[in-house]
């Protein structure tokens, strides 16, 4: 704990010592004893570390190889041709989501049962290599998940997206390093062979999810890692072509689409900086080019994040592509003396911002402005104030609350609004709150509750209660 220290003018201070004196009192007052030096000398004798009290590791479904997060030994493994030793793991692991939510946004009521799971198989080739397979059977290309329906009256019953397609691969990439696949090129390690390599259906995300959002495309990367840059300390340079699986701004896979860019980032002395480049071509007449700039840094006692995101449209603006600017500003901040924190983000769209990817269950790129903004990526609840950054301008205030000795409980209170700035009626405020709780070592309990005042619309309102289990 620091705490400002008094100065000699305060009321009742004592007159100041003279200098040499004050450094004899100094002296004598911590010059410790000889029986004192031995007792505080650290030991020579090693320690074993002490795990009488850690929780126990908590295992995937499968797990074949070496243990995940485990102790002990690793396997030998086996030397391929090109002279990397390889020592195969197989872990499966996942997660279900299952959530009873209404949604009314002022003019229809959505209420459903809705369920989601992710399976995922990794296959750890190497500390560096390694394919990643995955499925979500509960829910199909367009977004839509398995569940029941309530209301509206017309569409109740029972929601199956089980199909032929139900356990197609959403998931399956190789990425691994370069120099470690093939080590004979670079024995002394002397050429910086650092190229990381990615290939296959994965996700992609830029600039917080704003400039891209998309957990599916298919894709491949080239990363140089572990450029030393002069002015700053570590840099990274990736180069990236995605050919398919491509949803652009309106959330609609465009079969014709290909996706072309750079993505990069930089450690500066006082700031992380990150910027991309993608240029989205279709030959349909909806191509566009993508510009994203961010920073993230401290001031002070104060947690910033700066980003600019830029759309063009090549040729005709459409559904897929417009033009416009989006500005974003992130500030948080803890309180002395507790685990809380107060934040404040803010944007501004200027004219009509598109992401280049969005993904069917991603909505729009505001979501990180806060949890009034952001998509729930499950079924049909819909954010309680609009993620499209079309000429607007809004934010949000919210404290997160942490409890309990292992910080295993916290609530979320958040106010945020929006305002149009073409004079269309858009205009919002909503006020929303967030409890999230953990059971045992895999469950996660969140109960979610906003309402909204819209202009000229009806008020909007909507609770859900979501349970999360890991595995």
């Amino acid at each position: 704990m620091i705490r400002d220290s008094p100065g000699s003018s305060s009321p009742g201070a004592l007159p100041p010592r003279p200098r040499a004196a004050t450094f004899i009192l100094i002296l004598a007052a911590t010059a410790p004893s000889t029986d004192a030096a031995q007792e505080s000398r650290f030991s020579d004798e090693p320690a074993p570390l002490q795990i009488e009290d850690f929780p126990e590791r908590p295992r995937p479904i499968i797990e074949l190889g070496d243990r995940f997060l485990g102790a002990g030994n690793l396997q030998k493994g086996f030397k391929i041709p090109t002279g990397a030793v390889w020592h195969p793991s197989f872990w499966v692991y996942g997660n279900f989501r299952s959530a009873f939510q209404t949604f009314d946004n002022g003019s229809t009521r959505t209420t459903e049962w809705a369920n989601d799971l992710n399976l995922f198989g990794n296959l750890q080739l190497a500390a560096t290599e390694r394919v990643l397979i995955g499925v979500r059977p509960l829910r199909n290309d367009n977004g839509s998940f398995t569940g029941y329906d309530f209301e509206p009256a017309g569409s109740r019953g029972w929601r199956e997206d089980f199909s032929e397609n139900s356990f197609q691969l959403r998931t399956l990439f190789f990425e691994g390093e370069f120099g470690e696949v093939f080590p004979g090129l670079d024995k002394g390690d002397r050429h910086s062979l650092d190229y990381g390599i990615s290939i296959g259906r994965q996700p992609l995300s830029l600039q917080d999810g704003m400039l891209v959002n998309d957990d599916s495309i298919d894709m491949v990367t080239i990363t140089r890692n572990a450029l030393l840059p002069s002015i700053g300390s570590h840099m990274r340079v990736s180069g990236l072509f995605a050919w398919n699986e491509i949803e652009r701004n309106n959330n609609i896979e465009a079969g014709t689409s290909r996706l072309v860019g750079l993505n990069s980032f930089i450690d500066l002395p006082k700031s992380t900086v990150t910027a991309d480049a993608l240029y989205a071509f279709t030959g349909n007449g909806s191509d566009g080019l993508y510009f994203g700039l961010g920073s993230v840094q401290r001031i002070g006692k104060i947690n910033t994040t700066f980003r600019v995101n830029h759309s063009i449209a090549v040729e005709n603006e459409s559904a897929a592509v417009t033009d416009g600017t989006l500005l974003f500003a992130e500030l948080s901040y803890e309180p002395p003396y507790t685990h809380s924190i107060l934040y404040l983000n803010g944007y501004w769209g200027i004219d009509d911002f598109s992401s280049a990817v969005r993904g069917p269950a991603t909505g729009g790129p505001l979501g990180r402005t806060g949890i009034l903004f952001a998509a729930v990526g499950l079924g049909n609840y819909g954010s309680p104030l609009s993620n499209a950054a079309s000429k607007s301008v809004g934010g949000a205030l919210g404290y997160q609350m942490f409890f309990g000795e292992l910080r295993r409980k916290q609530l979320i209170l958040e106010i945020g609004g929006l305002t149009d700035t073409n004079n269309r009626g858009a205009s919002a405020e909503a006020i929303g709150a967030r409890w999230q709780q953990a059971f045992g070592r895999r469950t996660v309990l969140r109960l979610d509750a906003f309402g909204a005042l819209q202009e000229n619309a009806k008020e909007a309102f909507g609770a859900r209660m979501e349970f999360l289990v890991k595995f």
